[in-house]
Parts: structure tokens; sequence; C-alpha cells
């Protein structure tokens, strides 16, 4: 039997998932920025790029919003084939 879903077709949450892992990105990036001054003892960035510092929390949560939607997906699609 062959399986209905296409290699290329979008899941649901698969967008959540890229949004979240480029969200996550800029935030590691302003996190190296914002914490690299404080090694190479130049002046501290203002306080709004620690801010930008907390995207990487919220891009992990967005991924995983999408990854329990993946997952919430497949269930109903196992259950209804049975």
């Amino acid at each position: 039997m062959r399986d209905k879903t296409q290699t290329n077709s979008a899941a649901p949450g698969d967008g959540l998932i890229r949004a979240g892992a480029v969200v996550f990105f800029i935030g590691a990036v302003a996190t190296l920025v914002t914490v690299a001054p404080l090694f190479l003892g130049a002046k501290p960035f203002p306080a709004f790029m620690y801010g930008l510092c907390m995207l990487m929390g919220v891009g992990f949560l967005v991924a995983g919003a999408g990854v329990l939607r993946s997952v919430a997906a497949g269930r109903r699609q196992a259950r209804a084939s049975r």
C-alpha cells in the first residue's frame, strides 16, 4: 500500500518550526553580540540589546509549539486511518 503523503508536502506545524528556528538564530546572534564586549573589555551595549537575547527562548517555544502541532496532526491521522 502506498503512502498518501508526498515527500515534499508540508505537515502542520512545519511553518512554526521554521519560524522558531529563525527567531532562535536571531536571538543567538544577539546573545553573541551582546556578550562579546564583556569579554573584550569594551563598553557594554544598552539594556535593550539584552532584551533581544530573550528571542532565543521565544524561538525555542515557537518551535516547540510547532512540534506539538505536528505530533497532534500525526495522531489524528493515525486515528483516522484505523
